[in-house]
């Protein structure tokens, strides 16, 4: 019998589902620490940027003793942690010295899908006009400017070749071909008489004298 359903699209093998096994324990043991660590620097940030310098002096260093935790468990790269230690550090100071400091949070975005979408929309046609232009460098504005000498040439050597073809004669007159009745045009040409084929005749053969 089989230890695993047919559609079962986890770990078959022990290996496998000793892997599983432990990233479920890792992850429960560094998933908090690491939780907590964001939590405490993001808190020291805001109440620095909000200017309470006894709260973000007591919240500075519960923030690096929760990366320094996390580093040590394993839930953070040490550089890392040194690296967000060393940010924070300088945002608060900066902070509290009065300078302006983007918080830590995430900022969310504020347009929606079908904004989205119509901001895209309006790009797309901004930059198809602007192509449409052609170039507007002096050989560019040559080029066009010859297309259009060639094209008004072209037009009017066809206009020409439509106003001779009209069938105008040699001596100055027009032939107008006589319009077709309705009659006329449903009943069908007529093909012309054939003459009447000729009879065959069967040739005898002459016998021979004796």
């Amino acid at each position: 019998m089989a230890h695993s359903a047919r559609n079962w699209k986890g770990a078959r093998t022990p290996q496998a589902i000793k892997r599983d096994r432990q990233s479920e324990r890792r992850h429960a043991v560094n998933q908090p620490r690491e939780s907590a660590a964001r939590t405490l620097v993001a808190k020291a940030l805001r109440l620095a940027v909000a200017g309470e310098a006894e709260a973000a002096a007591t919240a500075l260093p519960a923030a690096e003793a929760a990366l320094d935790r996390a580093a040590k468990t394993g839930a953070i790269h040490p550089n890392a942690a040194a690296r967000r230690k060393s940010r924070l550090m300088r945002k608060v100071n900066a902070a509290l010295a009065g300078a302006t400091v983007s918080g830590a949070a995430h900022v969310a975005k504020t347009t929606g899908r079908a904004a989205a979408a119509k901001a895209a929309k309006a790009r797309v046609a901004a930059s198809r006009a602007t192509k449409a232009k052609g170039e507007q460098t002096a050989a560019g504005k040559a080029r066009a400017a010859v297309h259009r000498a060639t094209r008004g040439d072209a037009a009017t050597a066809a206009q020409s070749a439509t106003t001779t073809g009209t069938g105008t004669t040699a001596t100055g007159t027009t032939r107008t071909r006589a319009p077709r009745t309705r009659a006329a045009a449903a009943a069908p040409e007529t093909a012309p008489e054939q003459s009447a084929p000729k009879p065959r005749t069967r040739a005898t053969k002459k016998k021979p004298e004796a």
